[in-house]
């Protein structure tokens, strides 16, 4: 019987961090601020505006400009999210592997589905993908479960015959939640001195060790 592999989509199957870095900076140029170096804004990548804003403008939700700062973030890095953008080494071919084996696959993100549809088309993963799920899908985000069950009601799958694999603690968090196995993506955004604190059931340190947790975990 076929199973089904989840994958959160920004630092777990797409390097997308150069792109949300440069739409960071642009809010700094904005301001009349000097542009912060790539590899401090890259750790934030998993965390959306939220965390790119906090990092670049050193502001939070309850800033009274939050809202203004995050609508004008999300204007810029729309116009150019597939610049740099591109799939971590040796995905191409480990959703091959997974498709010579049996495995079907889709992304749950948090990203909303107006800006992570796009970047799947542009990627052209969208015509294996077995589904889609946005941060807006659902009615809930990450770490809340729905948005995984969701995914696995429309692929038309139990959740105890998924896998979902992410970068974020929040992503560990959700996959446990919703019942099914979970693999830290070690190799992408987050501390990996943190990502044993999760309680993952397996930890990737590169993209080559997915294949042989997925196998087992499944």
């Amino acid at each position: 019987m076929s199973k089904l592999v989840l994958f959160d989509f920004d630092g777990t199957l797409a390097d997308t961090a150069p792109d949300l870095a440069a739409a960071a900076n642009r809010q700094r140029e904005r301001q009349g601020l000097p542009p912060l170096p790539y590899d401090v804004l890259r750790p934030m990548a998993s965390a959306g505006a939220r965390g790119l804003l906090k990092v670049s403008l050193d502001i939070d939700p309850d800033h009274p400009d939050y809202e203004s700062h995050r609508q004008q973030f999300l204007s810029d890095y729309e116009q150019h999210m597939t610049v740099l953008t591109r799939l971590f080494p040796g995905v191409p071919e480990l959703l091959q592997s997974l498709k010579m084996q049996g495995y079907r696959w889709g992304i749950v993100t948090n990203k909303v589905e107006y800006l992570a549809l796009p970047i799947v088309r542009h990627l052209e993963l969208h015509t294996e993908c077995a589904v889609t799920i946005g941060g807006d899908t659902a009615g809930h985000a990450k770490p809340h479960p729905a948005p995984l069950l969701l995914a696995a009601e429309r692929a038309g799958f139990a959740p105890q015959q998924c896998v979902y694999i992410g970068d974020d603690e929040r992503d560990i968090v959700a996959g446990k939640a919703a019942g099914m196995p979970t693999i830290a993506a070690a190799y992408g955004y987050c501390n990996p001195a943190q990502v044993a604190n999760w309680q993952a059931d397996a930890v990737a340190h590169q993209v080559t060790d997915l294949l042989g947790h997925i196998n087992r975990l499944l």
